[in-house]
């Protein structure tokens, strides 16, 4: 005799994995409307969503007619000719010289001017302008028109970034400043969590509950007492206020809390049999740290490490205020903010920075994910 589950079991699970689903799309779909703005141009940002990447859509813009120097003769008239279009970019609709009507004339039909010439503008943007007498304005006419614009994609943004003068060196200083803010907390936050989860010493849960209370301050807030106290600190010494050592120290003191807070959890969870069976051998605390507590805190290390190295490489604001902007020390971050000018020009190049700046984290979590679920759910719960 089989035993088969309830319906309402079933119907109950498939109902989880689709708002499971659901909210996974929802997580991932600013990601892929990034990818995808990333291989548009300008011009298509501006004037159409993402979402409307892989259709035909309409765009009003202007073009500018030749001037009365370019003008020449053909049969008793005068005739300027051009286009207003790259070829094969767009395809003209309507136009007209008054943006309040763009619909007024269609592509192919002939404009009658003031002045008795006439103007016809074709769906490829060539137009000829004739007229009975001698052209004598400086300056283009204006034409305003709509048109359509089809689904294009260029890897012109990624270029434009990647062939920017001293990107490859932006991503060496962040190396330089990533790595060691990571170990560095790392190491520190191993050696103090060991001593709040096995070690006796007084005033241990006050200090404890310290340092979780440091996981609330604002890093706004402390960053300029940090760094007057910093300057002091290098005036005193002789060494270079904004140095790597300085923002290394930073990073530290900012991943201490939640470092401490995690791996003191885990290590508390470990079985208390393994433990006292080595201090029973004979094992002092520091044996017992490296040879046992260590090598099975692995999960927790790693989950930490995924969180401090994101948190580093994608900083800005501590970057700004410890880090000078010469070429040896411009973190990735800051370089790519200051591609875009002081008016913001070339802003479609940031959907392409985005994902040129997270390939790194990217390789770290991938590579570390199998631990970061078991380093953050153990010891949370006994």
């Amino acid at each position: 005799m089989t035993f088969r589950k309830p319906q309402h079991l079933t119907l109950g699970r498939l109902f989880n994995h689709l708002a499971l689903l659901v909210l996974v799309l929802l997580w991932i779909l600013p990601t892929i409307g990034l990818l995808v703005s990333s291989f548009r141009d300008k011009d298509q940002l501006a004037y159409s969503g993402w979402w409307t990447a892989l259709t035909t859509s309409e765009q009003n813009d202007w073009g500018r007619t030749g001037k009365a120097e370019d003008q020449i003769e053909k049969s008793g008239n005068y005739v300027i000719s051009g286009t207003i279009l790259e070829p094969g970019e767009k395809t003209i609709l309507t136009f007209n010289t008054n943006f309040r009507n763009l619909s007024a004339y269609k592509s192919g039909e002939t404009m009658i001017f003031k002045d008795d010439s006439h103007f016809t503008l074709q769906a490829d943007g060539k137009y000829e302008w004739v007229s009975q007498k001698h052209f004598t304005h400086k300056r283009g006419k204006r034409i305003f028109y709509v048109a359509n614009v089809p689904p294009s994609f260029s890897l012109d943004n990624y270029r434009e970034v990647l062939a920017s003068e001293n990107v490859g060196q932006s991503f060496v200083n962040t190396f330089t400043v990533t790595i060691p803010a990571t170990i560095i907390p790392i190491m520190i936050a191993a050696f103090a969590a060991y001593a709040f989860a096995w070690m006796e010493f007084p005033g241990r849960q006050f200090l404890f509950v310290c340092v979780v209370g440091l996981l609330v301050v604002p890093l706004q807030m402390s960053l300029i007492p940090l760094l007057t106290m910093y300057n002091k600190i290098g005036t005193f010494f002789g060494t270079e206020a904004k140095s790597y050592l300085g923002i290394w120290l930073a990073h530290t003191g900012f991943g201490l809390p939640l470092a401490i807070y995690l791996l003191r959890n885990y290590m508390g969870s470990l079985p208390r049999d393994i433990i006292e069976s080595a201090r029973i051998d004979g094992a002092s605390h520091f044996q017992i740290f490296t040879r046992l507590v260590l090598p099975l805190s692995i999960p927790a290390l790693a989950s930490f490490c995924i969180f401090q190295f994101l948190w580093v490489w994608n900083d800005l604001l501590v970057a700004l205020v410890f880090l000078g902007k010469q070429d040896n020390q411009i973190v990735l971050t800051s370089k790519l903010r200051e591609l875009l000018g002081s008016r913001g020009d070339n802003w479609e190049i940031l959907t392409s920075s985005a994902f040129i700046s997270i390939v790194v984290p990217l390789l770290v979590f991938f590579a570390l994910q199998r631990y970061f679920v078991r380093g953050l759910v153990t010891g949370s719960v006994k």
